[in-house]
């Protein structure tokens, strides 16, 4: 039963939201509303203290064998307790988000322009013109990066309007076809989930 009684909660979850989109009656929208509103809050809420729970055995057992950067670990767990303290006693007051502002934002910029330089990177490696497939894309980059500039107007008044073709026709076309892909592969994991085929959720089986 301990096995059969998650597929079973899937498969009906599962199968009543699905009918549930077709089916446009107000007791089928309060029905979308309590689940999605309510129980999934309730859920993730039960979520967050089983994360924080893997977070800390993770650094605390990283902490007790020393293991290479448990200096950064435990200043993680230093920091995640102070955060929690501080919203919890505060009330997320002033103080609270004078910490939010003035450490984690400065934080998260640092963390994404770092990303910036990673991504230069991976271009740079990607644009290589080995093959034909490698050169369409670095004239394409090109072309764009250009046309995005001032200097793409001086060099030529075309420039723009040539870019804007390019992200209006090429590029959009790609990219409905890579979000076709995406949405085939959502509902193929999603009615695996729910026909009990897929069933990792359950602790790799």
């Amino acid at each position: 039963m301990r096995r059969k009684l998650p597929l079973i909660i899937a498969f009906g979850i599962g199968f009543a939201m699905l009918i549930q989109y077709f089916i446009p009656h107000p007791r089928s929208e309060a029905f979308y509303n309590v689940i999605v509103q309510q129980w999934f809050i309730i859920i993730f809420a039960f979520m967050y203290i089983f994360a924080l729970r893997s977070f800390f055995m993770h650094h605390i057992t990283k902490v007790k064998k020393k293991k290479e950067g448990y200096i950064f670990s435990a200043v993680a767990m230093v920091s995640v307790l102070f955060m929690l303290l501080s919203g919890l006693i505060t009330s997320r007051g002033p103080f609270f988000d004078s910490l939010y502002n003035y450490m984690i934002a400065p934080l998260q910029g640092t963390m994404f322009s770092l990303l910036a330089f990673f991504i230069a990177s991976a271009a740079f490696r990607a644009f290589r013109a080995r093959n034909v497939q490698a050169t369409l894309l670095l004239v394409t980059a090109t072309v764009v990066m250009i046309g995005r500039v001032p200097i793409g107007d001086y060099l030529w008044k075309g420039m723009p309007a040539l870019v804007e073709w390019v992200m209006t026709i090429p590029s959009m076309a790609a990219m409905r076809g890579i979000r076709i892909g995406v949405g085939l592969g959502a509902v193929a994991t999603a009615m695996k989930i729910i026909l009990g085929i897929e069933r990792s959720y359950m602790g790799g089986e």
